[in-house]
C-alpha cells in the first residue's frame, strides 16, 4: 500500500509539473504571434490588430492591407498581424475587435465602419490598456491615441476646384449633381464640407444631392438615376462623386440613361485602377490620389513602436475628435487628371503601366504619354 501511495504521489507531481510547463508554453505563444525565432525566452513584440471597414472600395484589400502588413513585418519580424475586414458591418467590426483583444493584441489599428459607434471599441480597448490608432477615418468622441490620414477637407476642396475649373474652362453653365459618401463616415462629412466650400461660391447650383449608404457603387447608381429622372438628361453639367466607386455608379447611370459621360465631368477619389482607366478614355474627369502606401507604412511604423512599448515619432499635427486633441499624421492629397497620371500614379508605382494600359485603354495611355 505504501508503494502504491508513493507511486500515486509521484504521478500527481509529474502531472502538475506538466500542466505548469504547458501553461508557460501557452503564455509565450499568446505573447508572440506566429512562429520563428531562435532560443532565448523573450523577444516577442506581440500582436497588432488591423481592422478595416469594407471591401467594396478596392483600396483596402489591394493597397492598405498588403502595405501595412509588409512594413510591419519589415520592422518587427515576430509581430503577428491579426487582420479583419468588417464588410461594412459595425456590429461585426466590434466582434472582430473583441476577438483581437482576446487573442492578445497589444495595439488596435482601427478604420471604423461607423466613426461614432466605434467609440465602444475604443472604450473596450482602454479597459485592457491597449492603445488605439484611428486609421484613415477619424473616430469621433472617443479617447483614441493617434490618428493617421489625409487632410480630408482638402480632398473635397481639390474635387470641387477641379470640377468647377473644368466646367468654367469649357464654358459650361448649369447645375451639378452631388453624390456624397456614407453618412456614417466622418471623412465623408469632411469631403462634403470641403467640396461645398468651393462649389457654393462658384456660380454652379447643386440641383440634387445624396449621401450614399455604405459608399455603395450600386446605391450611387440608383441615386444618379433618380437625379436624371428629376432634372432631365440635360439638366446638369457636372457630377461631384466623393470617391471612385460612387463615380463608377454615377457614370453607369449616365450611360444607362443615354447621357454621354465624356461630356459631363465627374470627380472621384482613391485612384482606383478602374477610375484611372476611365480617366484615360474621358469617362471620368479626375480622381484624388492619396498615397495609401505612405499612409499604411506610417501607420505600421507607429503601431510597431506602440507594440514595443516605445513612444512613436512623427505625429506632430493635432486633430480635435470631440474628446481631445489627437496626435496625428496627416498626408497631402493630390488631384489627378489625364495630364499628370504619369507623374503621380506611375511614378509612385501605385499602378503599373501593364496594369493600366490594357485593351481599349492602350490608346489613351499612348495619348497621355504613358509607355
Amino acid at each position: 500500500m505504501l508503494k502504491l501511495r508513493t507511486l500515486a504521489l509521484i504521478c500527481a507531481f509529474v502531472g502538475v509539473m506538466a500542466l505548469t510547463f504547458a501553461a508557460c508554453g501557452d503564455d509565450d505563444d499568446d505573447g508572440g504571434g506566429g512562429g520563428g525565432g531562435g532560443g532565448g525566452g523573450g523577444g516577442k513584440s506581440g500582436s497588432i490588430a488591423l481592422l478595416l471597414p469594407e471591401s467594396k472600395t478596392a483600396r483596402y484589400e489591394s493597397q492598405d492591407r498588403p502595405n501595412f502588413e509588409r512594413k510591419a513585418k519589415e520592422l518587427c519580424a515576430d509581430c503577428e498581424i491579426i487582420y479583419s475586414n468588417a464588410d461594412q458591418d459595425a456590429a461585426k467590426q466590434q466582434q472582430q475587435a473583441e476577438a483581437a483583444i482576446t487573442k492578445g493584441a497589444k495595439v488596435l489599428v482601427l478604420d471604423p465602419v461607423d466613426a461614432a459607434s466605434a467609440g465602444a471599441i475604443v472604450n473596450r480597448a482602454k479597459q485592457s490598456q491597449i492603445p488605439v490608432v484611428s486609421y484613415d477615418r477619424l473616430i469621433t468622441d472617443a479617447d483614441i491615441d493617434y490618428y493617421v490620414s489625409f487632410d480630408n477637407e482638402q480632398v473635397g476642396k481639390l474635387q470641387g476646384e477641379s470640377l468647377t475649373k473644368k466646367l468654367k474652362d469649357d464654358g459650361a453653365k448649369g447645375s451639378i449633381i452631388m453624390i456624397n459618401g456614407a453618412p456614417t463616415d466622418n471623412n465623408a462629412t469632411l469631403f462634403k464640407k470641403g467640396a461645398h466650400s468651393v462649389i457654393d461660391g462658384s456660380g454652379f447650383k447643386v440641383a440634387k444631392e445624396y449621401d450614399t449608404p455604405d459608399w455603395s457603387p450600386d446605391k450611387a447608381q440608383q441615386e444618379m438615376e433618380q437625379a436624371i429622372t428629376a432634372v432631365g438628361k440635360g439638366g446638369f453639367v457636372g457630377v461631384y462623386a466623393a470617391n471612385d466607386g460612387t463615380a463608377g455608379g454615377a457614370i453607369a447611370a449616365m450611360k444607362g440613361n443615354g447621357v454621354d459621360p465624356t461630356k459631363i465631368p465627374t470627380t472621384g477619389q482613391d485612384a482606383e485602377l478602374a477610375a484611372i482607366q476611365r480617366i484615360l478614355i474621358g469617362e471620368q474627369y479626375m480622381t484624388v490620389y492619396k498615397a495609401i502606401k505612405a499612409e499604411a507604412e506610417a501607420t505600421a511604423e507607429l503601431a510597431v513602436s506602440l507594440a514595443k512599448g516605445e513612444t512613436p515619432s512623427g505625429a506632430d499635427a493635432k486633430i480635435d475628435n470631440g474628446t481631445k486633441q489627437v496626435p496625428s499624421i496627416l498626408l497631402t492629397p493630390v488631384a489627378v487628371t489625364k495630364d499628370n497620371i504619369n507623374d503621380t500614379i506611375i511614378k509612385d508605382k501605385f499602378w503599373s503601366v501593364d496594369e493600366i494600359c490594357t485593351g481599349k485603354y492602350a490608346a489613351g495611355c499612348k495619348e497621355a504619354g504613358i509607355q
